[in-house]
């Protein structure tokens, strides 16, 4: 293991990165954790080893924890490569992490034209969604709105609902909760 990629390493690098994003001096942060400048320096550069009580005052005026500044830089938990999968027509790329808590599911689609929508269903929730390219037509009950490039809707899933592409296909941004995701993304 190289001292770049040492827990210490890990640490110094995020160290820096959360004090250059707070846009703080070295003066700035040895205020505020009450450590000298020229001790961050050397902590920054792995000059001096880094203490416990230094990852403990740090990770306080930082505000993050002391497993954060140790989490090794890896893109897998920010980097998302959704795959292409489809169901009723419509094309679809999960943008929500398998292991997302939050309840919500984010989704690219690309919605078909479509001459005459589908069948209205409903289920419990919200669906939101902003149109990326093209025109959806939206029928909420007996009612259909237009919804162009660069708008959003919102509506309450209860109501009976349908979508499609109008004039063409549309491509849409998606957050919707489960209920939705098992209603829009399962045949």
């Amino acid at each position: 293991m190289t001292q770049d990629d040492s827990l210490e390493g890990v640490a110094r690098r995020r160290l820096r990165s959360l004090r250059q994003a707070r846009g703080w001096s070295l003066e700035e942060l040895g205020r505020r954790a009450n450590i000298g400048p020229s001790t961050l320096s050397r902590l920054e550069t792995g000059q001096r080893r880094m203490a416990l009580d230094h990852l403990v005052a740090l990770a306080r005026v930082l505000d993050t924890t002391v497993d954060e500044l140790l989490i090794e830089d890896d893109d897998e938990d920010v980097v998302i490569r959704p795959r292409r999968d489809s169901a009723g027509g419509s094309t679809f790329w999960l943008l929500t992490p398998p292991d997302d808590t939050s309840g919500r599911v984010v989704v690219k689609m690309r919605l078909p034209e479509r001459e005459r929508l589908r069948e209205t269903r409903v289920h419990p929730g919200r669906d939101w969604f902003y149109v990326l390219d093209g025109i959806v037509r939206l029928r909420l009950a007996s009612r259909e709105v237009l919804v162009p490039a660069g708008r959003a809707a919102s509506f309450n899933t209860m109501t009976p609902h349908s979508m499609g592409g109008h004039g063409g296909p549309a491509e849409i941004l998606s957050i919707l909760d489960h209920h939705g995701e098992r209603a829009h993304l399962h045949t």
